[in-house]
């Protein structure tokens, strides 16, 4: 077991048995969703021939959020959080085989796809919650990186998997094996995660008090200054993931390969450098130093994404793309500091906030870079995005760094006056 201050090791994760069963369920369910965002874009685009369209289908499954991650993410704390994570897959692989019925019109999927992504916040808010249950200390920390890097994979082997299947084996066969991710989830949080109370209601036998509404949690984030800096932080993703949102026609302007089998590429570059960032950082940059790059490497995260304004060639984009999702690792850092303010009680519901506020944005950012790209194109709007995302990161970045050094001040002071 790894101590205060010391780097965990990936054994230290790996020993806990819950965390196993969590893992492979969050890789299984992920690759699947990845497959169906992909079917569902790509069939859009293929219909409509319409950028704006195609992205307005994959904000489909970030806008929901807004009513999830505001009314349903409470139930994380409120309810035994095994119980929703396996009630929520079971109703999502139900609703992604009624996409799959034949003659189904595609206003019908777009709208099961809404209410699929809906049950999605109370699901990740449990899980995100659940996790912080079984992981303490830097164990926690390296636990995020490996399920962040698990996401990226997911997402990876997903979108690569997914551009293959649907060019050769069609839509329904993705939506197909979607279903299936979420059943084989379910399984495996069934048999492999301990029963435990509702957090909410265990304090409440204690004689504790909660919140039961999402507002107190907005006023717990919101009302620190630290928190909502941390959460910000974290927000930044819209920017920096552009290009998954315009993978599709992004994708169509090369003639290398198949047009699904390009967009599978441009959906899986961000994701995959993600994933070896997220490891590398969460592995080898000691604890004390992971706050002190959060914000460089949120900068530079973005700023990659300016060198789409030159139309760069498919394999540069992808090289373009990977460098960028590398430098996203700082939201290890964000996470771990956020979790470790948060009381055990009200974590469904700031994770609830803080996802719901990651989802949303990205939804609406890509619906208006979607419109604004119908114009300029893909390739600029993506830039435009990098442009924005980095001139954020740079006000978070300084505003951290402030508070920071009043809170060094502070301790100083209050050293001195102990003595």
């Amino acid at each position: 077991m790894s101590t205060v201050g010391e780097r965990a090791r990936f054994g230290d994760v790996f020993a806990r048995s819950e965390f196993r069963a969590l893992w492979l369920a969050q890789l299984l369910s992920v690759a699947g969703d990845q497959l169906a965002r992909v079917a569902m874009t790509f069939l859009v685009f293929e219909r409509t021939q319409s950028v704006l369209w195609t992205a307005v289908t994959y904000a489909v499954t970030f806008l929901p959020w807004v009513i999830g991650g505001v009314a349903l993410s409470g139930f994380a704390d409120r309810l035994p959080r095994k119980l929703v994570m396996i009630t929520c897959d079971v109703a999502r692989a139900a609703l992604v085989l009624a996409m799959t019925m034949p003659g189904m019109r595609l206003w019908a999927m777009i709208t099961l796809l809404f209410v699929v992504t809906l049950l999605d916040s109370p699901f990740k808010s449990a899980r995100a919650a659940m996790y912080a249950d079984i992981l303490t200390g830097d164990v926690y920390v390296l636990g995020t990186a490996i399920t962040q890097t698990t996401l990226q994979i997911g997402m990876v082997s997903g979108f690569a998997l997914g551009g293959v299947v649907v060019a050769f084996l069609g839509t329904q066969v993705a939506l197909f094996a979607d279903a299936a991710t979420f059943a084989a989830s379910a399984l495996l949080v069934l048999a492999g995660v301990r029963a435990r109370p509702a957090a909410a209601a265990s304090l409440a036998a204690r004689g504790g008090k909660h919140g039961t509404a999402m507002p107190s949690g907005t006023r717990l984030v919101f009302a620190d200054r630290q928190l909502r800096t941390l959460i910000l932080f974290g927000w930044l993703v819209a920017f920096y993931v552009l290009p998954q949102g315009l993978a599709v026609p992004y994708a169509a302007r090369f003639h290398t390969m198949p047009p699904a089998v390009a967009a599978g590429l441009v959906f899986a570059a961000g994701p995959f450098g993600t994933a070896l960032g997220a490891i590398a950082f969460g592995r080898m940059v000691d604890p004390p130093r992971r706050l002190r790059w959060m914000g460089p490497l949120a900068v530079a995260c973005c700023c990659a994404l300016l060198l789409c304004a030159l139309h760069p060639s498919l394999l540069t984009s992808l090289a373009i793309f990977v460098v960028s999702g590398a430098c996203a690792a700082y939201q290890l850092a964000a996470n771990a500091a956020f979790v470790s303010a948060i009381p055990n009680h009200r974590r469904g519901q700031a994770f609830g906030l803080a996802n719901g506020g990651m989802q949303v944005t990205q939804g609406v950012w890509f619906v208006l870079a979607g419109a604004v790209a119908e114009a300029v194109g893909p390739a600029a709007m993506i830039a435009v995005s990098g442009a924005v995302g980095a001139m954020l990161a740079v006000a978070l970045t300084l505003s951290w760094q402030r508070q920071q050094a009043s809170a060094h001040g502070r301790a100083l002071a209050t050293e001195t006056d102990s003595r």
